[in-house]
């Protein structure tokens, strides 16, 4: 089908607003396939020009060769006007043909040298600096391996005044980093680049290639974290970018040197499949050695049989795949050295391959940890001596023991066990040999029981009921049915805690029956203290606070502060359980006091961690979770850490927060519980967000999304979705951004309200994008899902939005159309609802909204209605900013419809009480001075002007 000359303008120019990649250079070529078959000279000729960029930014750099050759043959036959004006243009490829050409060992030198030569006569004969030449002598004798000549080509760019074909002020500094960095100038690599950084870079290379060479000065220097933020940042904007393949295998090798192989591995198999099309050989050739790095790396780690999987050859292991690419990068420099004449790429390459790491390890991932979590320090106490008296005999070494480990001391019970064991036997031996004698007995039964909290200390479940069994059967044969009773009670609590409630059950109701009969105060808080426990782990909370009251009941009598406080930390735990929340949280309050001020650290840190889960405030949560990370109990690390992070995000601390989440994320990972670290990267990745750190909190937020996926968690993936889609868009990835918006309309098949707001941020996207039409249709289809929600308001609001992208869509009969339909609906509210400010500010923006579709479109008249009284609604739901907006508006509206009178009686008192900075002053000033002139007061319009400081158009 043919197409009008026209028609493949417009597709040139919409060519030219697309990202690079396939898409572009499809849409180019179609253009220049059609220009030739209509003999439009100039049509073919800019297309030509685009494609030459398209193609060396859109990583098919060889058919850049083709369109320069032919742009600049064109140029040369039969100049013409269009040539004049795109000759800056073709100056400038120049650049871009002595970079590609180097990297195809098939093009002689020589030509290359012939292309610098052309290069360098049409910047003298155009009156430009050479500086650009002078660089790319520079670029040409690095290649060879001319190193002297290099060093003399680099003092000349740098010395050489820059003019407006110079490379861009991101792009020099990223040359001069990378030729800094391989003379191991680190130093002045990092000072040349950071005001660089500082300032404002939009061109295509950057800020991703100067970052990408910054990341081995930033580490050689010691700046650890900006060398991961380089890495992070620069790979972001990479890695969909076929064109940056060789800058994608400087990240690989940077991951294989800095203890990184598991990333670099996951990077190496997202792009292993675009070494079949790289962009040129020499990006081919530098990734593949890269990748051989890595791999060899992980070989030497004994991971060689990990597999790689490819999608157009046979999965592979890594240490088959690292023989096949160091070869493959090996053969291309060979061939590149046949080229040139020298050994300098095949030394390169080989360099490459056998590099070491370097001397530190450094975490790249934004969810890892900083550094090796410290092992936990408790709160130090007091050292207390402890008093043994040199004659005590068993009994009394034993109850000595015993008191210390009812009281908490456990250090000071394992010292008096550690001389019971040197006088009378090991615990184990005393155990095992007890038989026959009561008071033997009796005391192995009580050494059991020692042993058996020892073990438990040291989470040794399974001992720990052996040993408990064991004194059970010996207290029984002491005839001590009182204290069988009590270690039966101890070891349901055991049994419930390893998984077997019901077991369990059988062992503590019966001791709970026996001491509320036998025992004493003390006895009878502890029996039903596990009967709580109990029903605690088998969901009956009301059994548990039931069974618990009857245990402080006990515990009063015996006129113990410390039993006191043990017991209220008990009572949150069951209040919690049963939804009576503020019993809960003053039981844990009254605790942790006691605790704060007495120890040990590890009632303090259960009775802490009981009260920061149970505080609304998150000031004292954070304060909370603190102490229990400062008592040091590894159990309780990740409770703290979880519960810390967030009360700080709630704090508005989020950068403080960070840590905290991320050795949450580690913990998780220790423990092997996957669902919970995919919860908290999803919360660390907001965190990131909260805090400006975009990048890192996309890395994350995609672990967290492939976690999720992965264990089928829909809802909350989805979630991190739309987290994606918002930073995607701040970080300037609009494609991805409405992909996600995309997938998410797809995936809500079920929830309207979540599609309408899905739709209406990808209609704001593409607003801001310029891609009116689009935005309208997704505001048009957002509107819909909210109806069906039951969101008229919001229904109304994309209403409104749709109309004002018809307005820049130059859609007019569709805004009109869709005015309407909201004017209906506006009518159609109850009368409760129409009049509340947000109904009313909806209504008089959107009758702006039509006016100014008119006014732009010379219809003054027409827009007149739809404001009238517009502000002064405005005003009365207390919005003076847009009241002042619209007033302008009508103001103009008026002045053009031919009522220069009544917009200057409209506007005076509308900038009498404007703010002297309000950003609508200057434009409310000129519509009036407008009108005033309109109406012959010329004298009053020049004053207003000159007191506004309001130009004359």
């Amino acid at each position: 089908m043919s197409r009008s000359a026209e028609e493949l303008w417009g597709l040139l120019q919409e060519a030219h607003r697309m990202p690079y990649g396939a898409a572009q250079i499809a849409v180019i070529e179609q253009v220049i396939r059609h220009a030739d078959a209509l003999g439009d000279r100039e049509l073919g000729y800019q297309a030509r020009i685009l494609a030459t960029t398209a193609y060396t930014y859109g990583g098919e750099v060889a058919k850049s060769f083709v369109t320069f050759s032919w742009c600049l043959s064109d140029f040369d036959r039969d100049p013409a006007p269009f040539h004049a004006r795109t000759e800056q243009d073709l100056l400038w490829h120049f650049k871009y043909m002595v970079s590609a050409l180097t990297k195809f060992p098939e093009v002689p030198l020589a030509r290359t040298y012939a292309v610098l030569d052309d290069m360098e006569r049409r910047y003298l004969e155009a009156g430009h600096s050479l500086q650009a030449v002078h660089k790319h002598r520079y670029v040409v004798a690095r290649h060879v391996g001319l190193e002297d000549e290099a060093d003399r080509l680099y003092e000349r760019w740098n010395t050489t005044p820059r003019d407006d074909l110079s490379d861009c002020a991101g792009c020099d500094p990223s040359a001069q980093v990378t030729y800094l960095s391989s003379r191991g100038r680190d130093e002045e690599a990092v000072a040349l680049a950071e005001p660089v950084l500082a300032g404002r870079l939009s061109c295509t290379e950057q800020p991703q290639t100067i970052l990408s060479g910054l990341m081995v000065p930033y580490l050689r220097t010691g700046r650890l974290e900006e060398a991961a933020d380089a890495h992070r940042r620069s790979y972001r904007l990479m890695r969909g970018n076929l064109a940056d393949l060789w800058e994608i295998g400087d990240h690989i090798a940077f991951c294989a040197r800095t203890g990184n192989e598991n990333r670099g591995l996951e990077i190496l198999q997202r792009h292993i499949d675009w070494l079949e099309r790289a962009p040129s050989p020499a990006a081919g050739m530098n990734f593949a050695a890269s990748s051989a790095l890595l791999l060899r790396r992980l070989v030497t780690l004994g991971h060689g049989k990990t597999i790689v999987h490819r999608r157009e050859k046979d999965d592979v292991t890594a240490e088959d795949l690292a023989e096949e690419l160091a070869a493959f990068a090996t053969a291309l420099s060979l061939r590149f050295d046949a080229r040139n004449g020298t050994t300098a790429q095949s030394r390169l390459i080989a360099a490459e391959i056998a590099a070491q790491p370097y001397d530190v390890v450094l975490p790249l991932s934004a969810s890892a940890r900083r550094r090796p979590a410290p092992a936990p320090q408790p709160v130090p106490r007091p050292a207390q001596p402890v008093e043994i008296p040199a004659d005590a005999d068993a009994d009394t070494l034993l109850g000595l023991a015993e008191e210390h480990e009812l009281q908490d001391r456990d250090d000071e019970a394992d010292a008096v066990l550690a001389v019971y064991d040197a006088k009378f036997g090991k615990g184990e031996d005393v155990v095992a040999a007890a038989d026959g004698d009561p008071a033997v007995m009796q005391r192995a039964a009580r050494r059991a029981m020692l042993l058996g909290s020892q073990l438990w200390r040291a989470d040794d479940q399974d001992g720990t009921a052996v040993v408990w069994r064991r004194a059970i059967d010996l207290f029984a044969a002491a005839g001590s049915e009182g204290d069988a009773s009590v270690a039966r009670g101890r070891l349901g609590v055991s049994v419930a805690l390893a998984g077997r409630p019901d077991e369990g059950r059988t062992l503590i109701e019966p001791d709970t029956a026996y001491q509320e009969e036998h025992g004493d105060a003390r006895q009878r808080a502890a029996a039903w203290s596990r009967l709580a426990l109990i029903n605690l782990v088998q969901d009956r909370p009301e059994e548990a606070n039931a069974a618990h009251d009857r245990s402080e009941q006990a515990a009063a009598e015996t006129d113990d502060p410390r039993l006191r406080a043990f017991y209220l930390a008990r009572r949150a735990s069951n209040r919690a359980a049963a939804g009576r929340h503020e019993e809960a949280l003053a039981a844990a309050a009254e605790a942790r006091a006691y605790f704060q001020e007495h120890g040990p650290a590890l009632r303090l840190a259960d009775a802490a961690a009981l009260f920061g889960q149970l505080t609304s405030d998150p000031g004292e949560a954070a304060e909370a979770f603190g102490e229990v990370l400062a008592a040091g109990e590894p159990a309780a690390a990740l409770t703290a850490r979880l519960g810390r992070g967030r009360a700080l995000v709630h704090l508005d601390r989020p950068s403080e927060a960070i840590d905290d989440l991320v050795e949450a994320v580690a913990l998780c990972a220790e423990q092997d519980l996957d669902e919970g670290g995919a919860f908290i990267r999803q919360e660390l990745a907001d965190a990131y967000r909260q805090a400006g750190r975009i990048v890192e909190a996309a890395e994350v937020a995609e672990e967290a999304l492939a976690g999720l996926e992965r264990l089928g968690h829909d809802e909350a993936a989805d979630n991190t979705r739309f987290l994606l889609a918002g930073l995607y868009r701040q970080l300037g990835d609009n494609t991805g951004s409405l992909a996600l918006y995309e997938e998410l309309v797809g995936r809500l098949a079920d929830n309207p309200a979540g599609r309408g707001q899905i739709r209406e941020n990808a209609g704001d996207l593409l607003f801001r994008l310029d891609r009116d039409a689009e935005a309208a249709e997704w505001f048009g289809a957002g509107a819909e899902d909210l109806r069906v929600a039951g969101d008229p308001l919001g229904e109304l609001r994309l209403l409104r939005r749709r109309v004002m992208a018809l307005h820049w869509a130059d859609d007019v009969a569709a805004a009109e159309e869709t005015y309407r339909l909201a004017e209906r609906k506006h009518a159609g509210l109850p009368a409760e609802v129409g009049e509340e400010p947000g109904a009313v500010w909806e209504r008089a923006m959107l009758g702006f909204e039509m006016a100014r579709l008119l006014l732009a479109r010379g219809r003054a008249a027409e827009a007149v209605p739809y404001v009238t009284d517009a502000p002064e609604r405005l005003r009365e739901v207390g919005s003076a900013g847009e009241a002042d907006q619209v007033a302008t508006l009508l103001g103009e509206a008026l002045l053009r419809a031919g009522h220069p009178q009544q917009a200057e009686d409209l506007l005076w008192p509308v900038l009498g009480e404007m703010a002297q900075d309000a950003p609508q002053r200057q434009v409310t000033a000129r519509v009036l001075a407008e009108a005033l002139e309109a109406g012959g007061n010329l004298e009053q319009a020049a004053r207003l002007r000159r007191t506004e400081g309001v130009e004359e158009d």
